[in-house]
């Protein structure tokens, strides 16, 4: 079975530092809007500096919520231009999971 996700593709002029710092923001917007718990549970994205890409889980309201708000706080701080954002289908396997860094994964 597949899963929704959205997959932003950075352009090469972006920060990735910044974009991650964006990412976790969207993270703890997200906290305050279901729950610090639910986002615990329910929060699975990764972010791939050597890709320049992030992946973020939409496979619950929590995943759409954060998707949302990181996609809101983009384009305000690079422009639409300096990223794309798709839907896609990928297998619910181990690439989604929840923190960001090197290869990012889940929500802490």
């Amino acid at each position: 079975m597949s899963r929704p996700v959205y997959r932003y593709t950075f352009d090469p002029k972006t920060s990735l530092a910044e974009a991650r710092d964006s990412l976790f923001l969207s993270v703890f917007a997200a906290e305050g809007i279901h729950g610090r718990a639910q986002v615990r549970l329910d929060a699975a994205f990764c972010l791939d500096e050597k890709k320049r890409a992030c992946v973020v889980d939409a496979a619950t309201p929590v995943g759409r919520t954060i998707a949302q708000i990181f996609t809101g706080l983009l384009s305000r701080e690079f422009g639409e231009d300096a990223f794309t954002v798709e839907r896609v289908t990928e297998p619910p396997a181990g690439a989604v999971g929840g923190h960001a860094s090197g290869a990012t994964s889940q929500a802490r």
